[in-house]
C-alpha cells in the first residue's frame, strides 16, 4: 500500500525547468532510494514534499496516507509526520542534545519547560538510535556520526511516518555509515518509512527496497532492489550510458622528486597540550597521484591545511621542499607563490563564495593574473573564466551565473579552476568527490589524470578506499596524526589499509 504518491510534479525556476512530470511512489514500511546525478532534481523534489516549496509553487499532486497533501510550509508537512534531515545538519552546537531534540517542540507546561520530562524523553529517544550520551551533553562535543543520530532522534520525537535522509553518510567514515544504515533497517522494522538520497550506490543496495532514478528533471525508472540489483544498472539509468569502468584508464611514469615534507609537527590551535600531527614525512613525484587514507579524525585535513600556508595549527615545525629546494609556506600567499594549492573538503563554506559568479570565483586566488597594476581587467577575467569553463566542461549557460545555482559536481570544477589558475606544481585535493554523483566523479577523475599527465604532483585525501585504489600510484595511511604506512597501489587493498590503521 502506497504511503506517498507524487504525481506529475513539475517545477520551473527562471529559465530552468527543474522537474518535468516526475512521479514517485513510496510503499508503507519500505526504504526507498532516490538517486540521480547532481542537478537531476532530487533535492527540489524533496523540498516540494517537505513544504519548502509551498503548494501552488509547482504543478502536480501529492497524496500522503491516501489524502491530498497541500503543504504551505515545513510545519505543515511535519504535522503530517514527514520529517527531512538535510545533508547540512540543523543542530545548534552550543545547545545540549536534549535542547536540540526538543527545540521548537518543548516539553512545557504553562510556558515553563519541564526539564525532568525533557531529559527522560531524550534518554528514551537516544536509546532508540543507539546513543548512550547524557541528554545534557553539548552537541559540539560529539562527532558528526553521533550528530546524525541526534537528528534522527529529533525526528522520532515528532511521531515520524516518513523520514527523508539527504546524503546521510556523506561526512561519515565507514563504521559510522554502517551504523546509520543499520539503524535505518531497525526503523523500518518498527514501521517507519524512509526515503534516502545517496550517491553511494553500495549503501543504496544495502538498505533500499526500491530505487527511483531521476535524470535531467524526469523520472527515468523505478527499480526493485529486493530482486537483486547491480550498481551498473543504477549507474546506466542515472547517466544514460553504461559505465563499465568506474575509474578512467591511466598509465603514469612518475618523474623527478617534486614535493618533500619532512618531520612535520603541528599542535592544536586552541588546546596547547594537544599535538595533532606527529613527525609526518611524505613525498610526491612529478606526474604522480599520491593518496592519504585514514579514518575521520586521523589528521589528514589538518596535515594538508597546515602545509598550505599554516591555515591550521600552531607551533608548526618541519621542512617543505619543492624541486629539492626549501620553500616558505608560512602564509597562504607564500604557499601559492611556491607552487602549492589546496582544494578544501568543504567547497561551500571554504572553497567558494557561493553568492558570487563563476567568473569571480575562478580568478579569486590569482587576481594579479587578471590585473594591470592594481586595476582589475574585467574582460581578461571573463576570458580566463571562459577558458576554464570549456577546459573543465563546467555545465552553465554563462560564467556570470551565480555559483550557488550550480550542481555539486560543477561547483567542484569551479574550485579546481580557481586553483589551476594559480599555476600550481602540487595540488592537494581534500575529498575531491565528496557529495557528487558517479558521472561527475568520473569527470573529476579524468581532470586529475590530465593534471598528472602534465607533470603536476597530486595529493589526494579520500575516505573512499576504492577511490584511492582506483586513482593513486602510492597510498600513505594515517592514524592519530601520524603516517603509519606507505603502500604501492599494486600492493594495497582495503584490508591492508585497515590493518595498518587498527594495528598501529
Amino acid at each position: 500500500m502506497a504511503l506517498l504518491s507524487m504525481q506529475n510534479i513539475s517545477k520551473t525556476f527562471p529559465g530552468v525547468k527543474a522537474l518535468d512530470r516526475v512521479n514517485l511512489d513510496v510503499q508503507k514500511g519500505e526504504i526507498h532510494a532516490v538517486v540521480g546525478e547532481n542537478g537531476a532534481g532530487k533535492s527540489t523534489l524533496m523540498k516540494i514534499l517537505s513544504g519548502v516549496y509551498a503548494h501552488g509553487d509547482y504543478d502536480g499532486d501529492i497524496l500522503f496516507d491516501d489524502k491530498p497533501a497541500r503543504f504551505a510550509g515545513i510545519s505543515d508537512s511535519e504535522k503530517q509526520g514527514i520529517i527531512i534531515i538535510h545533508q547540512e545538519l540543523a543542530l545548534v552546537p552550543q545547545l545540549s542534545i536534549a535542547e536540540n531534540i526538543f527545540l521548537g517542540n518543548e516539553c512545557a507546561s504553562n510556558g515553563v519547560i519541564d526539564w525532568r520530562r525533557t531529559n527522560r524523553r531524550t534518554d528514551e529517544l537516544l536509546a532508540k538510535v543507539g546513543l548512550v550520551e547524557a541528554p545534557t551533553t553539548k552537541v559540539d562535543n560529539i562527532g558528526v556520526g553521533k550528530q546524525q543520530l541526534v537528528e534522527i532522534a529529533k525526528a522520532l520525537s515528532k511521531d515520524v511516518k516518513l523520514l527523508i535522509l539527504d546524503e546521510p553518510t556523506a561526512a561519515l567514515q565507514e563504521n559510522d555509515s554502517r551504523k546509520l544504515l543499520d539503524l535505518m533497517l531497525e526503523l523500518k522494522a518498527q514501521g517507519v518509512t524512509c526515503i534516502i538520497i545517496s550517491h553511494k550506490l553500495n549503501e543504496v543496495r544495502y538498505v533500499a527496497d526500491s530505487v527511483t532514478v531521476i535524470r535531467d528533471g524526469m523520472t527515468v525508472s523505478k527499480l526493485d532492489a529486493k530482486a537483486g540489483l547491480s550498481e551498473n544498472e543504477i549507474v546506466r539509468d542515472m547517466v544514460g550510458r553504461d559505465m563499465t569502468h568506474r575509474f578512467p584508464d591511466h598509465k603514469r611514469t612518475p618523474g623527478k622528486m617534486l614535493l618533500e615534507v619532512e618531520d612535520w609537527n603541528v599542535w592544536h590551535p586552541e588546546h596547547a597540550g594537544r599535538q595533532v600531527i606527529r613527525d609526518a614525512s611524505f613525498n610526491v613525484r612529478a606526474g604522480e597521484v599520491v593518496g592519504i587514507a585514514g579514518l575521520m579524525g586521523s589528521g589528514r585535513t589538518e596535515l594538508a591545511m597546515s602545509i598550505f600556508g599554516r591555515s591550521y595549527g600552531r607551533n608548526i615545525s618541519g621542512a617543505v621542499r619543492l624541486n629539492g629546494k626549501p620553500v616558505d609556506v608560512s602564509t597562504v600567499d607564500r604557499a601559492i607563490a611556491a607552487g602549492i594549492s589546496y582544494v578544501t573538503e568543504d567547497r561551500k563554506a571554504l572553497g567558494l563564495v557561493l553568492d558570487e559568479t563563476i567568473r569571480f570565483n575562478t580568478t579569486l586566488a590569482n587576481l594579479d593574473g587578471v590585473s594591470s597594476g592594481s586595476v582589475l581587467n574585467r574582460n581578461e577575467e571573463t576570458r580566463v573564466a571562459e577558458r576554464y569553463r570549456k577546459a573543465l566542461a563546467i555545465r552553465t549557460p554563462s560564467v556570470f551565473q551565480k555559483t550557488v545555482n550550480l550542481s555539486g559536481g560543477n561547483q567542484q570544477k569551479v574550485v579546481l579552476a580557481k586553483w589551476l589558475f594559480t599555476a600550481p606544481e602540487v595540488l592537494i585535493l581534500d575529498e575531491p568527490t565528496r557529495g557528487i554523483d558517479v558521472g561527475a566523479k568520473y569527470e573529476i577523475y579524468s581532470i586529475i589524470n590530465d593534471l598528472a599527465a602534465e607533470g603536476k604532483g597530486v595529493v589526494m585525501i579520500s575516505s573512499e578506499m576504492p577511490e584511492l585504489l582506483g586513482m593513486c600510484d602510492r597510498i600513505y595511511v594515517m592514524n592519530e596524526g601520524a603516517l603509519v604506512g606507505e603502500l604501492a597501489v599494486g600492493d594495497a587493498s582495503q584490508e591492508r589499509i585497515m590493518s595498518l590503521i587498527v594495528n598501529e
